[in-house]
C-alpha cells in the first residue's frame, strides 16, 4: 500500500511542454496505434480489439513497456488524446511516461496477464515463452484502482501500470483482475510509465532535407529518429538494429539531413567488435540484465549472429561520404570523430574493411560454392529473413549476401580507400586496387551459383501441385521453361528452389551485366504463382517451384513467406531506376526494366496505404488476392509493426546509386 500511495499521489500529469510535440495515428484492421512525443516522453500505445484483446504501451526510453492482455474479446476507442505523465520515486529517480483515457464496448473485462518491464519480455509472452518469475510484478487494489509496479531488477526505478475504472470497480475473482462498469461501457484511465534513460529525439525539420512531405511517414521516421541511435520498428523493435538503420540510410539518403544519417552511422561503428563485424541487435534495459549477475543497464549487451549487415556498412558509408555533397565536406571530421571505446571512425571504418577483404577473398582467389559466405556455425539465420524458417531452414548461403552485399561491400571499401580519406588512420591491407579486383570476381562468379532452370513439363507439374495444395492456379496453362535465382543454397550447394524479392539487392548495390540483369527480372515480375506479383504487392517469398513440404513454410501466415514487405517493394523499384540511369545495357534489357517498373510501380500504388506497415499478409476474396494486416489473422506468426523505419522508403526520391 505504501508504494500505491507514492504512485496515486506523485503522477504529476503533463511536466512542461517542450518541442516537438508528435501526436499522431495509424490503424491498420482491429489494430489502433497512438504515438506522443513530449519532452522526456516518447511512448506508442497500442489498442487492439477483437480476438486476443490487448494493450501495449511501449517506450523507446530503454526499450520497455506495459502489457495487459485480456480473456473477453472487446473493441477499444482512445476517448482523449495521450497525455504526459511523471512520477519522482523515493531517493529522486524519475519515472516518466503516459496516461490514456480509453473506453471499451463492454461492461467487463478480466485480465488474463499483465506485464511491465522490458519490450523483449512482452514480446517473448506473445510467443509463449515463459517469463522469469523477479520480473513479475504483483497487482495492488485500492478502491477502484489496481497497479502493477516494481523495481527495475538492479534496484532502478523500474515500471509502473495503473489502470482507474472511471464509475466502476476492481475485483479478484478467481485469482484474476476483474474491471468492471456499473452503468454502460468500461472507461480506463491507464497510466503506464517507465524509469529507463530517455533519448535525445530528432525532430522531422532535423531529419528531412522537405519537411512536411508525406507527413504521416515522416513522423514514424521521426518517433523512430534519436541523436544516440535510429530505432528499427514499434512497438515490437524500439531499438537499435544494425542492418535496418543502415538499408533505411541507403534508400532514403537523398531526402535526409546529415544528422540523421550520422547518428545512424555513428551507432553501427561504435557497436563494431573487435573483428570489424556489425551488431545486429542490442539488449538494453532491464533485458540486459536479465541472467547477468552484475551487467551494467546502460551497457547494451550486442548481438553480432548476422551476416549481411557486415556488408552493409560499406557501401552505405562511400555513398554518404563521397557521393553526397553534405557528406563530402563533412567527411574529414565524421572519420575523426572519437568512440567511446577511443578509437575513431576513421580506425574502425578500417576495421570493418580488413574483415570484408578476409571473408571475400577465398572466393575471390578460387569461386567456388564452398567459398561462398555462409551463416555462421549451428544457425538458419544471418540475413533479414530471420526467421527459422525464412532461407528455408537449410539454406546456408544467402543470395543476398552473396550475390549483392559482399560484392558492393568491396567495390565500396575499394572507393573508400581510394579517397584517400582513411590515409591517416592506418595502412589498409589489401589495397584499394585488390578490392577492386576481387568486387569484379564475385560481382561476375557468384550470381550463376544461385541459378534454378526449370523444364516446361517441370514447370507445368509444380503449377499443378501448387494450384492444387493453395486454390491459386497459374495465369496461363502453357508455362514455358523457367529460369530464377534461388533464395539460398544449402550446406551442398544445392538451390533452395524459392523465388524471391532480394533481387532488389543486386538491381540496387551493383552494375550486373545484361544477363544477370535478365536472370533476376524476367520471372519475378510475372503474376503469382508463375512469378512474385499479386493485386495486394509483391511477395517476398514464392515457393511455387518448391515442392509442396517447402511451400507449407512459405505460406501467407509466415513473417517471411508469402507475404508483401514495403521496403523490399520500395528496394526493387529503387534498384530498377539505378539500372534505367546506366548507359551501358542492350534495349532488350532496359525494355524488361522499363516493363518491371511498371509492375512495381502498380504494385506500390495498389498498397499505399500499407507502404508504412512493416508487412502485410493477403487473403482470397472471390478468387482475388486482397491484402489483410499480418498479425490479424489464423496462424500469423507474430505481428507487423505499424511505424517501421526502413517502410519509410516510399519518402525516397533521390536513390543513393551514382
Amino acid at each position: 500500500m505504501r508504494w500505491l500511495a507514492i504512485f496515486c499521489l506523485l503522477v504529476l500529469g503533463a511536466p512542461a511542454a517542450a518541442e516537438p510535440d508528435l501526436r499522431f495515428e495509424i490503424t491498420e484492421g482491429r489494430i489502433q496505434n497512438h504515438f506522443f512525443r513530449e519532452g522526456p516522453v516518447a511512448a506508442h500505445a497500442v489498442l487492439r480489439s477483437g480476438p486476443a484483446t490487448r494493450l501495449v504501451f511501449a517506450f523507446p526510453a530503454g526499450n520497455s513497456g506495459a502489457g495487459l492482455w485480456f480473456r473477453e474479446t472487446a473493441s477499444w476507442r482512445l476517448a482523449s488524446p495521450l497525455q504526459a505523465a511523471q512520477q519522482r520515486m523515493p531517493g529522486g529517480d524519475m519515472r516518466h511516461g503516459i496516461v490514456a483515457e480509453i473506453e471499451a464496448d463492454v461492461a467487463s473485462l478480466t485480465v488474463e496477464r499483465a506485464l511491465v518491464g522490458s519490450i523483449r519480455v512482452l514480446r517473448d509472452h506473445g510467443y509463449g515463452n515463459p517469463i522469469p518469475a523477479e520480473l513479475e510484478a504483483e497487482p495492488t487494489i485500492s478502491g477502484d484502482e489496481v497497479v502493477w509496479d516494481r523495481r527495475r531488477i538492479d534496484g532502478g526505478a523500474g515500471y509502473a501500470l495503473a489502470v482507474k475504472v472511471r464509475g466502476g470497480t476492481v475485483a479478484i475473482r478467481g485469482g484474476a483482475v476483474v474491471l468492471t462498469s456499473r452503468a454502460g461501457p468500461l472507461r480506463l484511465s491507464i497510466t503506464a510509465l517507465t524509469g529507463d534513460e530517455p533519448l535525445t529525439p530528432l525532430t522531422v525539420e532535423q531529419i528531412f532535407k522537405r519537411p512536411g512531405q508525406e507527413s504521416s511517414l515522416q513522423q514514424s521516421v521521426a518517433f523512430l529518429a534519436y541523436r544516440e541511435k535510429l530505432l528499427a520498428g514499434s512497438w515490437q523493435y524500439d531499438t537499435y538494429f544494425g542492418r535496418d538503420t543502415l538499408m533505411t540510410l541507403a534508400l532514403l539518403m537523398g531526402e535526409l539531413k546529415p544528422e540523421p544519417i550520422e547518428a545512424g552511422l555513428g551507432a553501427v561503428l561504435e557497436r563494431l567488435n573487435p573483428g570489424g563485424e556489425v551488431a545486429h541487435e542490442e539488449d538494453i534495459g532491464e533485458f540486459a540484465l536479465i541472467g547477468r549477475p552484475g551487467q551494467d543497464a546502460r551497457q547494451p549487451v550486442l548481438d553480432y549472429k548476422m551476416v549481411d549487415d557486415d556488408f552493409m556498412l560499406a557501401p552505405v558509408l562511400a555513398t554518404y561520404l563521397l557521393d553526397t555533397p553534405e557528406g563530402r565536406e563533412r567527411a574529414s571530421a565524421f572519420l575523426a570523430r572519437k568512440a567511446a571505446s577511443g578509437a575513431s571512425f576513421g580506425e574502425l571504418v578500417l576495421r570493418n574493411l580488413a574483415f570484408v577483404a578476409a571473408r571475400a577473398a577465398p572466393f575471390a582467389a578460387s569461386p567456388s560454392f564452398e567459398r561462398l559466405v555462409p551463416l555462421h556455425d549451428g544457425l538458419t539465420v544471418g540475413d533479414w529473413r530471420d526467421s527459422q524458417n525464412g532461407l528455408g531452414g537449410d539454406g546456408r548461403f544467402s543470395f543476398s549476401i552473396n550475390a549483392a552485399l559482399v560484392p558492393a561491400a568491396l567495390e565500396a571499401g575499394s572507393r573508400l580507400l581510394g579517397s584517400g580519406l582513411l590515409r591517416e588512420y592506418g595502412a589498409p591491407e589489401p589495397g584499394p586496387g585488390e578490392m577492386a579486383a576481387m568486387a569484379k570476381v564475385w560481382a561476375k562468379e557468384a550470381p550463376p551459383l544461385f541459378a534454378v532452370p526449370l523444364t516446361r513439363g517441370e514447370v507445368q507439374s509444380q503449377m499443378a501441385a501448387f494450384a492444387q495444395a493453395s486454390g491459386i492456379a497459374a495465369p496461363g496453362a502453357n508455362a514455358g521453361e523457367v529460369r530464377f535465382l534461388a533464395l539460398a543454397l544449402d550446406a551442398a550447394g544445392q538451390a533452395v528452389p524459392v523465388m524471391h524479392s532480394d533481387i532488389g539487392f543486386l538491381l540496387f548495390f551493383l552494375k550486373p551485366d545484361d544477363a544477370t540483369i535478365q536472370l533476376a527480372l524476367r520471372q519475378p515480375v510475372q503474376p503469382f504463382p508463375l512469378g512474385l506479383m499479386t493485386d495486394a504487392g509483391m511477395l517476398a517469398a514464392n515457393p511455387a517451384y518448391a515442392g509442396a513440404d517447402r511451400a507449407a513454410t512459405f505460406d501467407n501466415t509466415r513473417y517471411h513467406g508469402t507475404v508483401i514487405w514495403s521496403w523490399q517493394q520500395g528496394l526493387l523499384k529503387a534498384g530498377i531506376s539505378c539500372q534505367l540511369a546506366r548507359s551501358d545495357i542492350a534495349q532488350d534489357t532496359r525494355g524488361l526494366l522499363l516493363r518491371a517498373d511498371a509492375e512495381i510501380a502498380q504494385a506500390i500504388e495498389r498498397t499505399r496505404p500499407l507502404r508504412g506497415s512493416e508487412l502485410w499478409s493477403w487473403q482470397l476474396q472471390d478468387g482475388k488476392i486482397v491484402p489483410q494486416p499480418y498479425g490479424q489473422g489464423a496462424g500469423h506468426e507474430t505481428e507487423s509493426n505499424a511505424a517501421q523505419l526502413w517502410s519509410a522508403v516510399a519518402l525516397a526520391k533521390v536513390n543513393g546509386c551514382d
